[in-house]
């Protein structure tokens, strides 16, 4: 069966988009979810082409193949994880900007084009591609159109969804199909665009993709508050919400912040227990008035402490120490990178509930996130040589995606299902959604071929 697949792949694809190499096999086999699952696939293929990716899945389909696309890998989640004897579509070599329509608003893109890279198209046009997850110089569009990433700048611009026209796929038997279009308004028929966006894979291989491009904000003012708990953190930001809306609104807790300053010193206040860092990108005299709102509703939860700045210099140093959050604590030991989601207003209790699961099972916890839209990663650090540190931290993790679901919240907000927590997707969907989930599945991919064991 090996040689047949490989015969098969290398009839329809050039020579060198086909690799069975052992050790590259071994370095396609997952994404950066250290805990979720893996298997060794059988070959790695890398497109150029819709065309490719068509014949790629015809063969898979004739010879009953699993295919697990793949993009830059810098998932969280497993969702780009091998299953064992799959074929790993990676989609890197379509990296091409095609098209960058200035008066449009828009740009035509390849999967494999890197979220920085789309910026820096649409900057050379004065334009803006806004989503910007905490990975945009890595991580390609079509991992973040898998996932629906969001970012940063999406409390106040929405996560990648939200900047998708239309997009091209092609389904499990080799079909190709195009959703939306080039305008911003389109009610046609089914909302397949959205359908697609966030499905991790299972329902087609996205092949191109048409992006929403903004006007360039005016440059922001950034704000820095610490606070005395990461309940009045948390009261802060229910308030800043209520009475605005910031381009960023981004919080860390005490032990982030000191493994923040310990990687990367830039003079950060370590004995806070928490610092919320909040732009506005609105300029001018709306700018101004945003930020006093901002700093009053700091104030009045508690801060000790509010600094801001209009030098865009300092402010990307203050973001640099949020978009450090993550590899920080990743110095201090294994990590487990929760991903949960909860209203706004109920994001006192999330943190409150984090403090409790950590003491409960005496596990080293940070918390750092997208406060701004309730998206926030509780991330557990625990030494991976000690077994039994590992289940207490694995118990900590399951607990943080129960309490996000008591909350009324989600177990992911940006990184999506995987592997990783599709044992909880039943628990947040319930049954009849489930099925509905299913049956989309079973009429796109009728034989079960596309990333199977994720999400579903």
């Amino acid at each position: 069966m090996t040689v047949d697949v490989e015969r098969a792949l290398a009839e329809v694809l050039p020579a060198e988009a086909v690799i069975t190499d052992p050790d590259v096999l071994a370095a396609h086999r997952r994404d950066q979810a250290e805990w979720a699952s893996s298997g060794m696939p059988r070959v790695l293929v890398r497109p150029a082409s819709t065309s490719e990716v068509q014949a790629v899945l015809r063969v898979a389909t004739a010879l009953r193949v699993p295919v697990v696309p793949r993009g830059a890998g810098s998932g969280l989640s497993g969702g780009a994880n091998a299953s064992d004897g799959c074929i790993v579509l990676s989609l890197m070599r379509m990296n091409r900007i095609l098209e960058v329509d200035r008066r449009g608003m828009l740009a035509v893109v390849q999967p494999g084009a890197l979220n920085g890279a789309v910026k820096a198209a649409a900057a050379e046009q004065g334009l803006w591609y806004a989503p910007d997850p905490a990975s945009w110089e890595f991580s390609s569009i079509g991992g973040n159109l898998a996932t629906n990433a969001g970012g940063l700048c999406c409390v106040k611009y929405g996560v990648t969804g939200d900047a998708v026209l239309g997009l091209e796929a092609v389904l499990a038997d080799g079909t190709v199909v195009r959703t939306g279009g080039r305008t911003v308004k389109n009610v046609a028929g089914y909302d397949l665009t959205r359908l697609f966006i966030g499905s991790e894979g299972t329902l087609g291989v996205l092949t191109e993709a048409t992006l929403r491009l903004r006007p360039r904000p005016p440059k922001a003012t950034t704000l820095v508050a610490a606070f005395p708990t990461l309940v009045s953190a948390g009261t802060a930001v229910c308030d800043i919400m209520e009475r605005s809306r910031p381009s960023v609104l981004e919080l860390m807790d005490r032990t982030t912040v000191r493994a923040v300053e310990s990687w990367k010193p830039m003079g950060l206040d370590v004995t806070a227990e928490a610092l919320l860092i909040a732009r506005s990108d609105a300029g001018g005299v709306q700018g101004e008035e945003e930020l006093a709102l901002m700093v009053a509703a700091c104030e009045r939860a508690g801060a000790t402490s509010v600094m801001s700045t209009a030098d865009e210099a300092e402010g990307e140093l203050l973001m640099g120490a949020r978009r450090f959050a993550f590899p920080a604590l990743e110095q201090r030991g294994a990590t487990l990178l929760d991903d949960v989601g909860v209203p706004v207003v109920r994001i006192p209790e999330l943190l409150a509930a984090v403090e409790r699961i950590a003491q409960k099972h005496g596990v080293l916890i940070g918390t750092f996130g997208h406060a701004g839209d309730g998206n926030m990663h509780p991330t557990v650090v625990f030494d991976r040589k000690d077994p039994e540190a590992q289940a207490r931290a694995k118990d900590a993790f399951d607990d943080i995606l129960h309490a996000a679901l008591a909350l009324g919240g989600t177990i992911t907000g940006e990184h999506g299902v995987g592997s990783l927590k599709r044992g909880f997707l039943g628990a947040q969907l319930g049954p009849e959604t489930l099925r509905l989930h299913l049956a989309i599945k079973g009429a796109l991919d009728p034989l079960g071929l596309l990333n199977p064991g994720k999400v579903l």
